[in-house]
């Protein structure tokens, strides 16, 4: 088949889950036979080669604007896509549903995978909710298919729209890697840090989990792999800490965020909104014990296999960090149990069968 993925930064991903989810999926079809094209922003791609591992990229202008930079690319590829006659395409985040109609004018059938509920982010404003609100209902019925990643997310949308998705998680690698180069950097050591993985803003809590760890009695390090292109107030606020066991890295990609997720001593997953969570996923996939915030996406893909906290008890993850620093046997459980986990449901072989096959139904329709 041929296939295009949109709505996205692009590939190599650089960004967050939706890159990272489109370079997996995306050079897996192609190791299947496929052929599949990428497309990504002009303000994001650093790549210069017209393929990244076997999957062709195509690089549109953007407006670089927090409101604007989703939309204005994916108008865009849509309206290339119509000279390309592909056989499916997938658009990703709720935004882009409003496009999801134009390549069906030539006959492509397009999937949207919609993510979470994405109107509950706190930086959004009252416009940009009620924007969401209407993807959402747009979703419903102008693509040929909408995508669910979590089961919590299929449920809302069949129980607020009569809506049926299909359900498709997201997926992640095994195992870890036995470089160090960016521990050394950063001055961390194996073993002797608490990770922390997410876009600086809000609803991800990060400033929860650095008051959190400031509270607790460890010799330890706390380790904040992250950062936000619009949220300057609010992460200034947030280094402003004076614990000097908490490290700031900003952004990680590639090899050195698989290094300190592969060497953490547990992993705090602390999101509100959203889907399932790729740096959930793989935190797990690296064998971490992961301590989450205690939502149903969270408790559906992490089972009995970690251990929860609430945000409304301000005190509760301080105690839950300093219980698994005190009680290592519980953490070393809890990673075997991930990792059998993942490979039981969540490996990136599986959920590339699940969009094959959705792919095929689609393209034969």
């Amino acid at each position: 088949m041929k296939i295009a993925i949109m709505g996205i930064r692009g590939i190599p991903a650089n960004y967050g889950g939706f890159e990272t989810f489109a370079e997996y999926l995306g050079t897996g079809l192609v190791d299947r036979g496929h052929e599949v094209t990428v497309y990504g922003r002009s303000n994001n791609i650093t790549h210069e080669e017209p393929f990244y591992r076997g999957v062709r990229l195509v690089v549109l202008p953007t407006i670089k604007h927090k409101y604007f930079d989703t939309v204005a690319h994916t108008f865009l590829c849509v309206f290339h896509a119509l000279k390309e006659r592909y056989d499916v395409i997938l658009i990703c985040n709720s935004a882009n549903a409003v496009f999801s109609w134009v390549p069906r004018l030539g006959g492509t059938p397009v999937a949207l995978n919609v993510d979470g509920l994405e109107w509950k982010r706190a930086k959004w404003n009252a416009l940009g909710s009620a924007f969401y609100k209407m993807s959402e209902r747009l979703a419903t019925w102008m693509p040929n298919e909408i995508i669910t990643d979590a089961r919590d997310i299929e449920k809302y949308y069949l129980d607020k729209y009569n809506k049926k998705s299909t359900f498709i998680p997201y997926g992640t690698p095994i195992g870890g890697v036995d470089t160090k180069d960016v521990l050394d950097k950063f001055g961390v050591e194996p073993g002797k840090y608490v990770l922390f993985v997410s876009r600086f803003e809000p609803e991800n809590n990060p400033h929860r989990v650095v008051e959190a760890f400031e509270k607790v009695d460890t010799d330890m390090k706390l380790v904040m792999v992250g950062d936000a292109p619009y949220a300057t107030d609010y992460i200034k606020k947030l280094k402003s800490t004076k614990d000097p066991r908490i490290i700031f890295t900003g952004y990680v990609f590639g090899q050195g965020y698989r290094e300190f997720q592969s060497n953490a001593y547990c992993y705090v997953q602390a999101t509100e909104v959203g889907g399932t969570h790729p740096a959930l996923l793989e935190g797990m996939g690296h064998g971490n014990c992961v301590l989450a915030n205690d939502v149903p996406e969270h408790r559906e893909v992490l089972g009995d296999a970690g251990f929860f906290f609430s945000t409304k008890n301000n005190g509760e993850l301080s105690e839950k960090i300093q219980f698994l620093i005190n009680n290592p046997d519980k953490v070393q459980e809890s990673k075997r149990k991930a990792i059998r986990r993942i490979q039981e449901n969540y490996t990136w072989d599986r959920i590339t069968d699940q969009y094959e096959a959705l792919f095929k139904r689609l393209a034969k329709k």
